[in-house]
């Protein structure tokens, strides 16, 4: 098989993954409506005792979650139980819906908080508090969500939250670190929304965009009780050399905070509120795995290499490639390694374009280099479509795309060292554009790796 031909199997083994994580598919195993009733996870909900629902939620599957929903009531129950609601969603995954409002608040692939969010979040928050004693609550949360619900704390202002986030970012921090900072400088984050819920029950439906699927992480758990605290949200920012720098209403609300002059985020669950985990990037490590094996590879699954830096675990990665080549640990080929995870960048103060995604490939090609990718295609990529401040979702490459780069006097480490991996990825057409797919449970890499052809 030539190189083309392997990354084409490459992206869709990829795109099976995706498929496989689709809201469309997971709602329905923890929603549904029966006779009389619906059915949450293992609780029955009466309908007698329901007079509204209401639907609210935040994130990057959450359009696509809204629409199973709507399906899964049907209907009769939109209109017999007056359904109504307002989701806070990316720009591009606005659609007209028949209960609920699909919010646009954010156009950019930054991934940062916006005015937009902020008086959606408003928005989602009167709903709640609106709520009467017999009215049944659904929200909708997935990863992207804490920048999709942006309603900052007393006396923090947006920009000042928005700066801290990126310098964050910027700074290396994980996604948990970030969204424990997050937390305590929100009033609707670490379970903030569940406080000015009015209504008789909250029933939360959740898609995992993190490393172990903590509900607290996740869109910085909107209706889920925190076990962090201000200390750690001021020792976060210490850390990453980002305190001094924060805005002082920022350091002031943490430090009242911590001093009890603020109330700390949710620490236990009421009773009337349930939280449901609905999928994982392990559904999209089992699509893509079915997709391997009907391929015809052996599967092998390495999701412990793709964690913290992204240069790091693109050379660990391409390291058990070579394994497999060379050494053939665990097995010979035709082997397909899977992992899925979430790495971070740390961004110097002048940096190209690209993304975790994109960083990881090129890393791994240039420890591989053209003659260590014969025979095999290694591909990184976002399952929500988007990497870094991109339009791609991650980059492919193979031998082929390896001569490429040499052909114009490229070397993959002078890109890698100023992290601008979509310029480097570009011009030799190695990106993978997909669009906002609709889901996301964090990035999946796909490393396929035939016979040589020797062997």
């Amino acid at each position: 098989m030539n190189e083309g031909g392997l990354r084409d199997q490459a992206r869709r083994v990829w795109q099976a993954g995706v498929a496989a994580a689709d809201p469309l598919r997971l709602v329905p195993g923890a929603l549904r409506a029966e006779s009389g009733a619906l059915v949450a996870g293992d609780r029955r909900i009466p309908l007698s005792e329901i007079d509204r629902i209401l639907i609210v939620g935040a994130g990057k599957a959450s359009a696509r979650m809204a629409m199973v929903v709507e399906s899964v009531l049907g209907r009769g129950l939109l209109r017999e139980r007056r359904v109504h609601g307002w989701v806070n969603v990316p720009d591009a995954a606005v659609r007209s819906l028949r209960a609920v409002h699909l919010h646009g608040a954010r156009s950019s692939h930054d991934n940062l908080p916006t005015r937009a969010g902020w008086l959606g979040a408003r928005r989602i928050v009167a709903l709640l508090q609106g709520l009467g004693p017999r009215d049944l609550a659904i929200a909708l949360v997935s990863g992207g969500g804490s920048a999709l619900l942006p309603l900052p704390a007393p006396g923090v202002s947006l920009v000042a939250k928005r700066r801290l986030v990126a310098a964050l970012h910027s700074a290396g921090a994980t996604i948990g670190e970030v969204n424990v900072v997050r937390k305590h400088l929100s009033a609707v984050k670490g379970g903030g929304l569940v406080r000015g819920f009015r209504g008789s029950r909250m029933v939360s439906l959740i898609l995992s965009d993190v490393v172990g699927d903590r509900l607290d992480v996740i869109a910085s758990g909107p209706t889920v009780p925190d076990p962090s605290t201000f200390a750690e949200a001021i020792d976060v920012l210490e850390r990453y050399g980002v305190w001094r720098g924060a805005a002082e209403a920022v350091r002031s609300a943490l430090l009242d905070g911590r001093a009890g002059r603020r109330p700390e985020t949710l620490k236990a669950l009421p009773p009337n509120v349930e939280n449901l985990l609905v999928g994982s990037v392990r559904n999209a490590l089992d699509g893509a795995s079915a997709e391997a094996r009907r391929l015809g590879y052996r599967v092998v699954e390495r999701s412990d290499l793709l964690h913290g830096e992204a240069a790091e675990a693109g050379r660990a990665l391409a390291a058990a490639a070579l394994d497999v080549r060379l050494r053939h640990r665990p097995g010979p080929p035709p082997i397909c390694i899977l992992a899925g995870g979430e790495t971070t960048v740390r961004l110097g103060p002048r940096h190209g374009r690209g993304g975790r995604a994109q960083e990881t490939v090129l890393a791994a090609l240039a420890t591989l280099g053209e003659d260590g990718l014969e025979g095999m295609a290694f591909l990184c990529a976002g399952t929500d479509g988007e990497d870094g401040s991109t339009d791609a979702a991650g980059a492919v490459v193979d031998r082929r795309i390896a001569a490429r780069a040499r052909a114009r006097g490229w070397d993959p480490s002078s890109f890698l060292g100023r992290h601008d991996a979509c310029s480097f990825f570009e011009p030799l057409g190695a990106l993978i554009r997909t669009g906002m797919t609709g889901t996301n449970v964090m990035d999946l890499a796909v490393i396929l790796i035939r016979p040589a052809p020797s062997a």
